[in-house]
């Protein structure tokens, strides 16, 4: 069986935040904000999938956007994976947006395969997902019918259930189904007419290799996924504990068995749950989020060390648990030890102040590709980051940049006085312009005054500011301030 979720993006972010109005989610690719997945709404207003977000505006002025996760899908993917389980043992990934079940000996137990069908396709739309479904002898098959004519295909009855179907239901290339066509073989059954001497000759072997995945010529295996290994150590005690000192000194133990175990599979621990159960059946957490995975147990113990000193132990405790509740991948690297030292310190100050503020809370600065200052940075959490050495600058911007500030002033250049915030300025020094252009794809009512005439000027007072001259509607602005 194989089943097709169309709309998986779209629909994943919208089961979580529902919104009543044409949607879609964008991506940034080509040099341009596309479209990544929307929903039927947005489709009846001609959008698809890769049109350019400015186009797709031009069509539907009300489209709400937000940014795509194609990570995030995956990982629901996965889950919708372990979901199906339920009806067999044997689930595959099938691309970014499908699965397949193998249901051999197991359709019996829902009451046969329509039943099957329908009890999948029903779940499923009581959880807000679309789904399209193929069931056959064979993967390539159940793909084309999932995807084109959904159904069943009866055994012995491939060839006629799909025979009508293009080219591209065999999973070929856009490239090798348009060079077919030009030869006026445009479905499945025309190209298993044709001799195979022939098509072996004018084109590669995937083209009858997916031909005869598809009849059940040539076996295809699923690959099912396998179990996520958990990593996880306990320890139970003949004695309960309570002192602080005998606490850690178990917390030590187990991280040390914890992150021998994280080494062996080359991860690291973004987020670790320490769990005390008393000997009254009552347990108390203690969580902690990292800023980059680790598997440094001295490192993790330290962490731990002001979260476990906060535990009430009651009457004792007598179990402890450490979970790594999230792992990623960490291979091995050789460092310097002045720059380890120096990394590790920092990253471990943002864990400490994370878990006291969260980890979004810490962010820092990062370089965006746009020629307009405002847009030139970005801020993301310090945590999900890596700190950017050689910051890309053609010309100086300023250290403090703030929404243009209206002053005094007239002609071309820089007026030699003028008033900004309550205080008159002297400049003593000029240099400029830097003239910066407006995106003018973008609908910004900041930059509705058209052109900015950018220049650096130096004060009297001390200060270095940066200001720019509108041509088209002239006045002046200050913007930022120099260091």
């Amino acid at each position: 069986m194989s089943l097709w979720f169309p709309r998986l993006a779209a629909e994943r972010v919208l089961r979580a935040r529902p919104v009543d109005a044409p949607f879609a989610l964008s991506l940034f690719d080509r040099n341009s904000e596309r479209l990544y997945d929307l929903c039927p709404r947005a489709e009846g207003f001609g959008l698809n999938r890769g049109m350019t977000l400015v186009h797709a505006r031009s069509f539907c002025p009300d489209l709400l956007t937000r940014p795509a996760d194609p990570n995030a899908d995956q990982r629901f993917l996965r889950l919708l994976a372990r979901w199906a389980t339920r009806y067999c043992p044997w689930v595959g990934l099938d691309g970014r947006d499908g699965l397949f079940l193998d249901i051999t000996g197991s359709a019996h137990l829902m009451g046969g395969e329509e039943p099957l069908i329908d009890d999948i396709r029903a779940r499923l739309a009581r959880a807000g997902l679309t789904a399209r479904l193929g069931l056959a002898d064979t993967p390539g098959t159940a793909w084309a019918l999932a995807r084109f004519s959904e159904g069943i295909a009866a055994p012995g009855e491939t060839l006629a259930r799909i025979g009508a179907l293009p080219l591209s239901a065999l999973r070929l290339s856009d490239q090798t189904c348009t060079s077919l066509e030009r030869l006026g073989i445009a479905t499945v059954s025309q190209l298993y007419n044709l001799p195979r001497a022939t098509v072996a000759r004018r084109y590669d072997r995937e083209v009858l290799a997916r031909l005869d995945q598809a009849l059940g010529s040539l076996p295809e295996q699923i690959s099912p996924l396998g179990d996520e290994k958990s990593f996880a150590v306990r320890m139970t005690l003949p004695e309960p504990i309570g002192l602080l000192d005998d606490v850690m000194a178990a917390a030590r133990r187990l991280t040390a068995h914890l992150c021998q175990r994280l080494d062996e599979a080359q991860k690291g621990a973004r987020a670790l749950k320490l769990t005390f159960r008393r000997v009254d059946q009552e347990s108390q957490a203690v969580e902690l989020k990292l800023a980059r995975p680790m598997r440094d147990g001295e490192r993790l113990v330290a962490l731990f060390e002001r979260g476990v000193s906060s535990v009430d132990a009651g009457y004792g405790i007598d179990m402890i648990r450490l979970e790594a509740l999230e792992v990623e991948p960490l291979g091995l690297r050789q460092l310097d030890r002045s720059e380890g030292l120096a990394k590790d310190s920092l990253d471990d100050l943002i864990t400490q102040l994370g878990n006291r503020v969260g980890l979004d809370n810490i962010q820092r600065f990062q370089p965006v590709d746009s020629h307009i200052p405002e847009r030139s940075f970005k801020l993301v959490p310090a945590a999900y980051s890596r700190a950017v050495p050689d910051w890309p600058c053609r010309r100086p911007r300023p250290i403090r940049l703030f929404a243009p500030e209206p002053i005094l002033g007239s002609g071309f250049e820089p007026p030699r006085r003028f008033r900004w915030r309550g205080r008159l300025r002297t400049v003593l020094e000029a240099e400029g312009p830097e003239r910066i252009t407006p995106a003018w794809w973008e609908q910004d009512d900041s930059w509705a005054k058209g052109l900015r005439d950018y220049w650096r000027v130096g004060t009297g007072e001390g200060q270095r500011l940066w200001l720019f001259h509108t041509p088209q509607h002239p006045a002046w602005f200050v913007q930022g301030e120099f260091g």
